[in-house]
C-alpha cells in the first residue's frame, strides 16, 4: 500500500499540478451528464427506425405506461430510476441518504435494463446489434457516475457503511453548500426537455395511437364476425 503511495506520489509530480477533485466535479457535471443525452436519444432513433408501435402489442401496467409489451414504456420507468437520483445530487450534499438513493436507483436501473432487453427481444421488434451496444452505454454510465462521485465523497461512503453512526445529517437532505449555477441547471432542464423528454413522450403517443387504432380494427372485425350469426337467427326466429 505504502509502494502504491508512493507511485501515485511520483507520477502527480511528474505531471501538472491539478485539483482532482475539481477535475472530477467538472467532468461529471460537464462531461459525464450531457453525454448521457446522446445514446438516449440514438435509443430512440433505433425504436422509430424498426417502428416500435407496430411491432408489439401494448400492455396495461401499473409500471410500464400503456405502452408495447415492456419495451416502450421501460424507458419511461429507466428515466425515472436515474432522473430522480440526479435531480436530489445536483441540489443536496452528497450523504450516506442520497448514497443509498443512487445505488438503489442504479439496482434497479439494471435490473430494468434486462427486463427491457429481454421483453425486447421476445417481441417482433427487431434490436440490432446497434441498438444493443447504445443500451450498453445507457447501462454503464450511471455505474461510471456513481464510482466517481463516490471516489469524491470516500468520507460519505465510510459513514454509510458505518450506518451514518456520529454523523446527524447522514440521513436527511441538506441543501448544497454551494450551490450549481441557475444557468447550468436551467440547460440541464432544457437538454433533459430536448433529448429526453420530448422524444419518448412522442413515442409514447405513438403507441398509444397503434393501440387505438389495433383496438378499433379489432372491434369492426368483431362486430363484423358476429352481423352474420345475429341475422341468421333472427331469421330463425321468424
Amino acid at each position: 500500500m505504502s509502494r502504491g503511495r508512493d507511485q501515485a506520489a511520483e507520477i502527480a509530480a511528474a505531471g501538472a499540478t491539478v485539483d482532482v477533485g475539481d477535475v472530477t466535479t467538472r467532468y461529471l457535471l460537464y462531461g459525464l451528464l450531457p453525454s448521457w443525452f446522446v445514446p438516449g436519444l440514438a435509443d430512440w432513433v433505433m425504436h422509430r427506425r424498426t417502428r416500435i408501435e407496430e411491432t408489439a402489442g401494448t400492455k396495461e401496467s401499473l409500471i410500464l405506461p400503456h405502452c408495447l409489451k415492456g419495451v416502450g414504456g421501460a424507458p419511461t420507468l429507466m428515466m425515472t430510476e436515474v432522473g430522480v437520483p440526479i435531480a436530489l445530487t445536483l441540489r443536496y450534499e452528497v450523504n450516506p441518504l442520497l448514497l443509498s438513493v443512487q445505488l438503489g436507483g442504479a439496482a434497479v436501473h439494471e435490473a430494468t435494463a434486462l427486463w427491457d432487453v429481454r421483453t425486447a427481444v421476445k417481441s417482433e421488434r427487431q434490436v440490432k446489434p446497434v441498438e444493443q451496444h447504445i443500451h450498453s452505454f445507457l447501462e454503464s454510465l450511471p455505474f461510471g457516475a456513481l464510482a466517481s462521485l463516490m471516489c469524491l465523497h470516500a468520507d460519505q461512503v465510510r459513514s454509510l457503511l458505518r450506518g451514518g453512526r456520529g454523523d446527524p445529517d447522514a440521513w436527511r437532505l441538506v441543501p448544497r453548500r454551494r450551490p450549481l449555477s441557475p444557468g447550468y441547471l436551467v440547460g440541464i432542464a432544457a437538454a433533459i426537455g430536448t433529448c429526453v423528454l420530448l422524444p419518448y413522450g412522442e413515442e409514447l403517443l405513438r403507441c398509444r395511437r397503434a393501440a387505438g387504432t389495433r383496438k378499433k380494427r379489432a372491434s369492426s372485425d368483431e362486430a363484423h364476425w358476429r352481423a352474420p350469426r345475429s341475422k341468421k337467427l333472427f331469421m330463425k326466429g321468424r
